[in-house]
């Protein structure tokens, strides 16, 4: 894969969806007993070496799971008692130790293992690396995340930590938290931290960094120091990230409240990552280098400072924290750029919500993380920061940021669930809330709304506008907004909808001409038939989708099937080119001369005039019988068919797009159709 090609994914990736997560392993619920890790480690990453000692004390212990992988071989294991056995009585199985009850005030266990690291494999994108928490080295790096079980831990708990590192010269190293000494010989580099808080585990990253040092000044007076560690490719853009962090930290500083930490690094990464914890965030070479990661990305690792990192999700009630930070960073950024910008943001998720099929749907209270494919990423990104638009809707920006500040002052460093935010909210709103929580945060699925019928009647001296409602079950008490045109304008109403059809009447000075229902999106419903717009997204999170394979050289249909699978996320299931597909989803893939053929015979438009004969390579969905609708994808050749293996999986949110080889040069979404009665 060349150079560019790395790069133009990692851009797809991150533009689409400007989300990372905190952790790369599946979260299982968290408690505090008081745990602390002192750990020394000696790593070689290009040799792929590592041999460590922890202490660890447990203060007030209960029955406690000590763990290792498998990867590690354990030569001495103590606790206060004496010996503890290697946890295990195969080499190819993790190392287990159960701890039963303890009486004592403390106890400490002493464990020193070592073992060969996997190697590095760059070729894995965001997505591989999120679901294969691996500990790898390499010359370019190495990633321990804390998910491989790289270092012995007490399971299922929070804990203090400090850990000292030592890498060969050349090499730098660093894991979350304060650094309290550094120092480098000809022959070692040696780093020292400590994180003197709570935390849920503990990352290393290492590289051949070059290592660049501001202290800021934050607002509420308390200096911060900020370091990039980038690889000497990219040492050049150190400045710039510098002040961009600098930028965020005043921004959400005087939103929430202080920066937790006194300190926050930008880390390079030879993979294509993307993972934010706290004190740092860490990034691919590549994507570092693309010029709107420091508008977009960066601020939401850094708010995930505050939340996910500072105030800590209850992955037993459901996990918040990337709803939130989606919305005020992500979704944020977008009203600050304009409130049409903003909009198109909202659309987007409601329109994902739309391609989710039965069973794909969970509450909010059921999200954890985004690992198990793009329909978890739907309800806990986009339903959860949907969710705090529409509170802040609910109660008022000052109100709602009065909330927010209060969360963070009470709940810093504590884990939280969704009951403890609806009672920080209630509090400083002094209103009751357990039916507007438990409505978007306890329930699958959206309201489906629709205007069932309106009738206007002129008095003398006004207008008498009636607007029936009607809403699916269950029912949801909603505020819906809508959009009555006059000669004289357009103006927004608000009705309170609580039952499954009710009629409102409003008096008004100027003559009706047409009632749109919700036109800005501020609720968030399932669209209606028509209203949205046909999406690439639907064939690839639909699991009943079906896939049409046109080229019949053997070499383009294997092509064309990895694209398929890619697209997917799983194994197609292929038809036939002449098999019926009814009122499924259907993917068809083929190259320019076999698509047309194939389009003709179905009786189907020909490409869209909107990217016919661009680039080297076409996409477009069409809306079908039943609202399944259908994606095409021609290419030229094999080679313009396989270029877009890597690309096309990033762009889920639009309608069409054509490609130059791995780029895009033409892309875009189909109009939406508001719901819009005209009153006679």
């Amino acid at each position: 894969m060349t150079v560019d090609s790395l790069i133009r994914s990692c851009c797809l990736f991150l533009f689409s969806c400007l989300v990372s997560e905190q952790i790369l392993s599946a979260p299982v619920p968290i408690k505090f007993n008081d745990v602390e890790y002192d750990i020394t480690v000696k790593i070689d990453p290009g040799n792929r070496t590592i041999e460590g000692k922890s202490l660890i004390t447990v203060h007030r212990p209960r029955e406690l799971q000590l763990m290792l992988g498998a990867e590690y071989e354990v030569t001495q294991a103590e606790f206060n008692d004496g010996p503890l056995g290697i946890g295990r009585e195969q080499a190819n199985q993790a190392h287990v130790w159960n701890i039963p009850f303890h009486f004592r005030h403390q106890i400490q266990f002493l464990i020193r293992w070592k073992g060969t690291l996997a190697a590095l494999d760059t070729s894995l994108d965001h997505q591989q690396t999120l679901g294969r928490p691996v500990a790898a080295s390499g010359e370019s790096g190495a990633f321990l995340p804390d998910g491989s079980n790289w270092y012995p831990r007490i399971a299922g708990h929070l804990a203090r930590y400090k850990v000292s590192i030592e890498l060969p010269s050349g090499q730098k190293g660093l894991v979350a938290g304060r650094l309290v000494k550094e120092s480098e010989s000809e022959q070692s580099y040696h780093a020292s931290f400590e994180f003197s808080h709570p935390a849920e585990g503990i990352d290393l990253m290492a590289g051949p960094y070059a290592i660049e040092t501001q202290m800021h000044q934050s607002i509420h007076h308390q200096p911060i120091q900020l370091r990039t560690y980038f690889h000497p490719q990219i040492s050049n853009l150190s400045k710039d990230y510098l002040d961009a962090v600098k930028r965020y930290l005043n921004l959400y500083e005087s939103w929430i409240g202080a920066y937790p930490y006194r300190e926050f690094s930008v880390v390079s990464s030879p993979t294509p990552t993307g993972f934010g914890m706290p004190t740092l965030t860490y990034l691919g070479i590549d994507v570092l280098q693309l010029p709107f990661i420091r508008d977009t990305s960066l601020g939401h690792e850094v708010l995930h400072n505050w939340w996910g990192n500072g105030v800590y999700p209850d992955y037993a009630s459901g996990n918040w924290s990337e709803g939130l930070t989606t919305f005020m960073a992500d979704y944020a950024y977008k009203e600050q750029e304009s409130t049409e910008a903003a909009r198109e943001m909202r659309l987007g998720w409601v329109r994902d919500f739309a391609a989710l099929q039965p069973g794909q749907d969970v509450p909010l209270t059921a999200f954890t993380s985004r690992m198990h494919g793009g329909a978890s990423k739907v309800v806990g990104y986009n339903k959860a920061a949907m969710f705090f638009f529409m509170l802040r809707d609910h109660l008022g920006d000052a109100v709602f940021q009065r909330g927010i500040q209060g969360l963070w002052r009470v709940q810093r460093f504590r884990i939280t669930s969704w009951q403890e935010l609806q009672k920080m909210f209630e509090m400083i709103s002094g209103q009751n809330l357990q039916l507007f929580f438990s409505q978007w945060v306890e329930r699958t699925g959206a309201p489906a709304i629709m205007i069932s019928h309106v009738k206007n009647i002129a008095t003398d001296s006004d207008y008498e506008l009636s607007i029936a409602l009607k809403q699916s079950e269950p029912v949801y008490h909603l505020r819906v907004p809508v959009a009555i045109e006059s000669p004289q304008g357009t103006t927004t109403h608000i009705l309170d909808l609580q039952q499954e059809q009710q009629l409102f009447k409003l008096k008004l000075a100027d003559k009706p001409l047409t009632v749109s229902l919700d036109p800005d999106l501020h609720l968030f419903r399932q669209l209606a038939p028509g209203e949205a717009p046909p999406i690439l997204r639907e064939v690839m999170i639909n699991a009943a989708t079906r896939t049409v394979l046109l080229p019949s050289d053997a070499g383009i249909r294997k092509i064309a099937e990895t694209l398929a699978s890619k697209l997917q996320d799983r194994k197609p299931q292929i038809i036939t080119p002449d098999e019926p597909f009814f009122s499924v989803p259907v993917l068809v893939i083929g190259l320019d001369s076999e698509v047309d053929a194939w389009l003709a015979a179905e009786q189907l438009p020909a490409k869209p005039d909107e990217i016919n004969s661009k680039g080297t390579a076409q996409v477009w969905t069409l809306a079908r019988a039943k609202g399944a609708s259908m994606t095409v994808i021609a290419a030229k050749d094999a080679a313009s068919l396989e270029a877009l293996i890597r690309p096309l999986p990033h762009y889920g949110r639009q309608s069409y797009l054509a490609f130059d080889g791995r780029q895009v040069i033409e892309k875009g979404v189909w109009p939406t159709q508001v719901q819009k009665i005209v009153v006679k």
